[in-house]
């Protein structure tokens, strides 16, 4: 609900409140955002109100009108620089006549039902509830532009989104420097800025910044929204915790180069604003001319890290994600990337679908290596015609082929690159962002397609189409390796070189809209080095991401519970690969594999055909236990526990009645027995049935200590130690409660460790990179 109370804007949702007023200098003054509050009338909001009686010492007056308003010492929706405020400005205008200074005074303002989409860039939206928004128009009549505040307000998913945009209604061009989407001014400091930062192969790692003085940045300058910085940050307390304390989840909905900051100024007020990032960025506004920004989603709780995450994920799933996917369960596929490689043809990959066929995935993914002459990463990207030495039925016969198994089938595609040794680069040079005539820096050898130019996106659309359109392609892992780097398009005049990077995005939003319109039933990976564009622009079209090359389980373990914090499983690709893992060497078991695949988009990344078939026996009973939960892990209320050398994870059910566990532990602590497990989540009346697959103990992991039980001497890792390991298995525990959801979340207290003293039925061997699912569900009576 939004109203308009005299000059107080309130902003309701069902548990939260964001309020602002105009102030008689025609400012607009940010008065509260929290958990709700009672403003019924403007007089209930006057606490909120900052009261100035004379302008601090050392500052400037807004002018002689108001001669005790430094915009400097107050909170505002919006800033610029030259009235007297000096921290991080919303918006930067350099005009005709040279001057950078702006001065945007509330004119007029329009709520209304419903929300008007962005015209050039993804938006949220609203299907099952209530959403208004509020337009607030201000005015700088000294240079006769326009600013528009646009809020909108889910009332049903404690969510506000915020955008902005800039109308020059004057008679002179201007270049715009800067236009953040949000800007959030608190009157008080020490909040910790949480940003998730990382590189390829190491993506969403947490970090958490005291904001005391001076700034602290977050963004990226790579072109897409980057594995270095994701756009999703929090705002918490330095006591705030997984369920308790405040908290606010910030992002964005955008793919390119995006900024967010938080400064604290000398009068300990805190101001953060986000936005798309201005190094290099500078946009040339003719007259009659707009310019809007990404939407910016914001959401506040005081329930901690998980009270967040909740609504963050809801509003994700339900205003983010759409189409044909948005709430069907994903099958479990099959890729052949780590399998094969560029090495590819039907022979082997028919193969390898067999064998995926036999363990129970439901689609198979060709991968890198089927198109051109492209036999490494150095050629013929951009070249999408079917390679026929390697497929001499083309697509459509391999995919008849796999469709006859059983099997669904999907493709891979990096359509926005292209290698120099390539037919399309021959062809048109001037198709790449290059700058003529001067040595260019690459990445992964290849080079960026100008999707400023509408020329080329055109182009796009119709190779991909003829792509997708030649067989019966059910999935599609859409890639782009590489960031940018010589920002310079040959089709924009030297004038609006400094658009390059925005308009790209534009041209990449068109390309992907139009394919997933065209194709609506094809099911649309994101993917970008793993997660290098890994945000809500992306998923506006695409239902998930691949969330990095690293299969890793223990890396996996950290970045998925740092996605969770901003996106909700169901958007996060994650695959069980062979060890030692191809991009750490560690040693895994294929057990805790599976565990921390299952909580995201599950899929396979190995090559079945040199599997063991006990492996293969442990795998098609992975995939039949991930089907029995899909629907529970995929669209579940996800919970985090413990994050240290202990993981704890909890997805429960849309209806409460069944939940998932994961217990992790990273190393083992010398003579440490006690283990206990924290479920989140459960309804506290519900009595629930609290259970483990009992899983086997192999010989082999105890070493020489078989040797305290074996009438014999065995040598550790002779043939005979090997047969023993083969056809002896001992006991695993087994956890078997019943019990109540309040009684439970107090934690359950498991079988004692291994911890060297002896080892029976009733002991859990857990080592090094361990870990245990628990299942919860309702019990058939609640007596």
């Amino acid at each position: 609900m939004i109203r308009q109370l005299d000059k107080v804007f309130v902003l309701d949702t069902k548990n939260t409140t964001y309020a602002f007023r105009v102030l008689e200098s025609g400012h607009l003054e940010h008065l509260y955002y929290g958990e709700k509050i009672e403003i019924r009338e403007a007089g209930d909001a006057a606490p909120l109100m900052e009261k100035q009686a004379f302008a601090p010492g050392n500052s400037n007056v807004y002018n002689e009108k108001f001669p005790n308003l430094s915009l400097e010492n107050i909170r505002l929706e919006m800033s610029s620089y030259g009235k007297s405020d000096i921290r991080e400005p919303f918006v930067e205008i350099t005009h005709a006549d040279g001057s950078y200074t702006q001065d945007f005074l509330f004119d007029s303002a329009v709520i209304r039902e419903g929300k008007t989409p962005l015209a050039t860039l993804p938006s949220s939206y609203e299907e099952e509830g209530t959403v208004h928004e509020l337009t607030v128009t201000l005015k700088d009549k000294g240079y006769d532009l326009t600013l528009e505040l646009v809020y909108a307000v889910f009332e049903d998913r404690d969510v506000i989104t915020r955008s902005s945009r800039l109308r020059n209604t004057s008679s002179d061009s201007i270049r715009l420097n800067r236009l953040m989407s949000t800007q959030l001014d608190f009157e008080d400091s020490c909040y910790v800025l949480t940003t998730f930062n990382g590189s390829w192969a190491r993506e969403m790692y947490r970090h958490d910044t005291s904001v005391v003085a001076g700034k602290c940045i977050n963004s990226t300058y790579a072109g897409t929204s980057s594995s270095r910085a994701n756009p999703f940050v929090m705002l918490s307390r330095p006591e705030t915790t997984e369920d308790k304390g405040l908290c606010y989840g910030l992002n964005l909905v955008y793919s390119g180069n995006h900024y967010e900051c938080a400064e604290v100024n000398s009068h300990g007020k805190t101001r953060f604003v986000s936005g798309i990032n201005p190094a290099s960025f500078t946009i040339l506004l003719n007259p009659g001319e707009y310019f809007e920004t990404p939407e910016a989603v914001m959401t506040v709780s005081e329930d901690g890290y998980n009270g967040m995450s909740q609504r963050m994920h809801a509003f994700v799933r339900n205003c983010i994600v759409r189409g044909e996917w948005k709430k069907k369960t994903r099958p479990v596929l099959l890729n052949s990337w780590e399998a094969s490689y560029f090495d590819i043809n039907e022979h082997k990959l028919l193969k390898l679908a067999k064998e995926g066929r036999d363990v129970g995935v439901e689609l198979f993914v060709m991968d890198d290596g089927w198109f051109g002459e492209r036999k490494d990463d150095k050629r013929s990207l951009g070249d999408w015609y079917v390679n026929k030495k390697k497929l001499p039925g083309g697509i459509s016969r391999l995919c008849d082929k796999v469709n006859e198994l059983g099997l669904d089938f999907g493709i891979w595609v990096e359509p926005e690159m292209v290698n120099v040794d390539s037919d399309l680069y021959r062809a048109h040079p001037e198709w790449a962002l290059e700058i003529p005539g001067k040595p260019h820096s690459e990445g992964r050898n290849q080079r960026i397609l100008d999707l400023t130019n509408p020329a080329v996106v055109d182009y796009l659309i119709e190779q991909m189409s003829s792509v997708f359109s030649s067989a019966n392609i059910s999935y599609v892992k859409w890639d782009m390796n590489r960031i940018f780097s010589d920002y310079y398009s040959q089709y924009l005049p030297a004038e609006r070189q400094g658009e390059v990077s925005h308009r790209y995005m534009i041209g990449l939003y068109r390309l992907v809209r139009t394919l997933t319109e065209r194709f609506p039933k094809i099911l649309f990976e994101g993917c970008a080095s793993g997660g290098n564009r890994f945000d809500l622009g992306i998923l506006s079209y695409f239902p998930q991401i691949w969330a990095s090359d690293d299969t890793d389980a223990i890396y996996r373990v950290k970045g998925q519970t740092g996605y969770s914090y901003g996106y909700p499983m169901s958007t996060v690709g994650a695959h069980v690969s062979a060890c030692p893992n191809h991009q750490t060497l560690r040693m895994t078991p294929l057990a805790t594999r599976f565990d921390v695949a299952a909580f995201g988009v599950l899929g396979y990344e190995c090559n079945l055909c040199d599997m063991s078939a006990e492996e293969k026996k442990q795998i098609r009973e992975q995939i039949a236990l991930y089907k029995k939960w899909r629907e529970v892990l995929q669209f579940g209320y996800f919970y985090r526990g413990r994050s240290d050398n202990f993981y704890e994870w909890t997805c429960v059910g849309e209806d409460g009645t069944r939940a998932v566990g994961m217990l992790l532990q990273v190393l083992t602590e010398p003579n440490t027995a006690f283990a206990q497990f924290s479920p989140r989540g459960l309804d506290k009346d519900t009595k629930y049935h609290f259970y483990n697959i009992e899983r086997k103990v192999r010989i082999k992991p105890f070493g020489d200590l078989v040797n305290m039980l074996s009438p014999i001497h065995i040598k550790y890792d002779s043939l005979v130690h090997n047969i023993v390991d083969k056809f002896v298995k001992m006991p695993g525990e087994v956890e078997d409660y019943t019990a109540y959801g309040s009684t439970l979340m107090r934690g359950v207290k498991l079988k004692a460790s291994f911890a060297g003293t002896g080892f029976d039925e009733n002991t859990r061997f857990f080592s090094d990179f361990s870990s245990r699912m628990y299942f919860m569900e309702k019990a058939d009576s609640d007596t």
